[in-house]
């Protein structure tokens, strides 16, 4: 079983200089594997990555979340980023492997490619499907009110986010002498981010899909 995230950027068209947020998401997916088989940016703004441990991949969602929403404006007295990403995860078998991803099948595949194809009309920007119902709503009811504070994040929300999911032990002082400022303003930074509440949600989606995935 593994996970395959499928997704896209929303007015990337904005951006004149698509660099901005096309080399630093090529940077991290390399990280993550090799192109195109592990994953692939495509049509301009479409990428799709196949994930092999399905308890990772919502981590990896977020952190795309946090690097897209850091993408400075095109008005610089702007806080927030002008582009957001739209993100489905889909959970289930690979039955092709083919020499691209896009040539690969199976209902992971499947999964995601239809949950991607629903997030518009639910208004969301990250949902998931997995063979287990149950799962799905409770998972995406967490997501959706997520998404009411991650799709608001400001470009220093974006980054203390980043730093966060990377390293996951650093305490408060330790960030604040990685973004030169004080303990208290990463408090602030914190709270306003929702830090607290978006690792919960990982927690909870590590807790419930290993009652699945073993």
């Amino acid at each position: 079983m593994i996970a395959v995230i499928t997704g896209d950027i929303i007015a990337s068209r904005k951006l004149v200089n698509q660099n901005k947020w096309m080399s630093p998401l090529k940077e991290l997916l390399s990280t993550w594997g090799e192109s195109p088989l592990d994953w692939k940016l495509e049509r301009g703004d479409f990428f799709q990555i196949e994930v092999v441990q399905p308890k990772e991949v919502l981590k990896k969602v977020l952190e795309i979340k946090a690097l897209i929403k850091k993408v400075k404006p095109l008005e610089e007295q702007k806080t927030s980023s002008s582009i957001d990403v739209r993100m489905a995860i889909g959970i289930g078998e690979k039955t092709y492997t083919g020499t691209s991803i896009s040539e690969n099948n199976g209902s992971a595949y499947i999964h995601s490619g239809e949950k991607f194809d629903s997030l518009k009309k639910e208004d969301v920007t990250i949902g998931i499907k997995s063979p287990w119902q149950d799962f799905d709503r409770e998972m995406n009811l967490y997501l959706k009110l997520a998404g009411l504070f991650m799709d608001k994040w400001t470009l220093s929300s974006a980054e203390l986010v980043e730093i966060v999911l990377k390293n996951p032990d650093a305490t408060q002082e330790v960030i604040g002498e990685q973004l030169n400022i004080k303990q208290n303003s990463v408090s602030g930074r914190w709270y306003r981010a929702h830090i607290d509440e978006l690792l919960a949600v990982e927690k909870m989606f590590q807790k419930k899909i290993s009652n699945f995935i073993k």
